[in-house]
């Protein structure tokens, strides 16, 4: 059984701290992050609002990130192996891959191949703030993020909603522990759905029935809140 999650949303949202703790918690878990797919630096335009367009689509080599999916789907114990993942013996057949980035829900190929998609969300001031406080290899230049982050920010989001990607939104204000559990929660319903007898195959490697690519996982409750499957630490 394979699982594809997006973990997207807003910049400085908490992506990748929610990524990294729910690699520790899930098993045979590998993670691929969209900032490693960056062309170089020569290779970012600059924009009609004067800034280099690190936060367009453009700006990304997604025919590679998207390779690197197919080469997980194709063979997750190998890709595991290759990127230090040990495969748990106890939950062998069970192979979870974790996809960050900021624009997952705007390549059309890659949304297609998510098991859930999740999207984290914060108000602008807090998004300013925890930008501000944040050191890049690329250090912003004044006015960037109004001038540039969060206006791309706004019409990627609204270009997805348009696009009827449906996401289970996430409030990035919320505490670590508490996104995890709802995270992990989810992920747990759709394992155990999939798990199912007479659930129906999927468009896609191990997709769920919901519908095309499957746009979210299960949310909280039910029978998957009372069991505690031996696949989550």
């Amino acid at each position: 059984m394979k699982l594809v999650v997006g973990i997207g949303g807003v910049t400085n949202g908490g992506k990748t701290t929610l990524t990294q703790n729910l690699r520790k918690a899930l098993p045979n878990c590998c993670v691929i992050h969209q900032d490693d797919f960056y062309k170089p630096q020569d290779q970012i335009a600059i924009g009609q609002d004067g800034f280099k367009q690190w936060d367009v689509l453009e700006s990304l080599d997604m025919e590679a990130m998207l390779s690197t999916v197919q080469a997980w789907l194709g063979c997750p114990q190998k890709f595991a192996r290759a990127h230090g993942v040990s495969v748990q013996p106890d939950a062998a057949d069970t192979h979870i891959l974790l996809l960050e980035g900021f624009l997952l829900y705007s390549y059309k190929p890659l949304v297609d191949l998510f098991s859930c998609r999740y999207f984290l969300t914060v108000p602008y001031e807090e998004c300013k703030r925890r930008r501000s406080t944040r050191s890049y290899a690329v250090p912003d230049p004044p006015g960037l993020f109004d001038g540039h982050v969060w206006p791309m920010y706004q019409k990627y989001k609204r270009e997805m909603e348009a696009e009827g990607v449906e996401v289970v939104y996430l409030d990035g204000t919320q505490s670590r522990e508490a996104l995890c559990r709802q995270v992990l929660e989810g992920i747990r319903n759709s394992l155990l759905n999939r798990a199912e007898p007479g659930r129906a195959g999927p468009q896609g490697p191990d997709a769920s029935p919901a519908g095309p690519g499957v746009s979210a996982c299960p949310r909280g409750g039910g029978r998957a809140a009372q069991l505690k499957p031996a696949l989550f630490l």
